[in-house]
């Protein structure tokens, strides 16, 4: 009989490996489509902000409507300074701790 349970306890250890190397595998193919899917979502930004730049630089998209759109979408102060924005005035519950 300890012949069969030597048996039994090496299977479900090389059982245990192979689970723990099939989830490592399967954590990485995930990792893999993330980094892709946040490449191509900062690729898709990329070439959205040079088309409305091309456009506000060839005068077919008004620059004052383009800096009022990021004056009401930016928040952080050096997102804002990029575009010569001014800074943000932060409320007293913030600035009082």
């Amino acid at each position: 009989m300890a012949g069969i349970d030597d048996t039994i306890t090496t299977l479900e250890q090389k059982l245990k490996q192979a689970k723990a190397k099939k989830q490592q595998i399967e954590a990485r193919k995930r990792a893999i489509e993330t980094k892709a899917k946040r490449a191509a979502d900062t690729r898709r930004k990329v070439l959205v902000g040079a088309v409305i730049l091309a456009k506000v630089e060839s005068g077919t998209w008004p620059k004052d409507k383009l800096l009022a759109m990021l004056d009401a979408a930016l928040t952080r102060d050096d997102d804002r300074a990029l575009f010569e924005l001014p800074q943000l005035k932060q409320d007293s519950a913030q600035t009082n701790p």
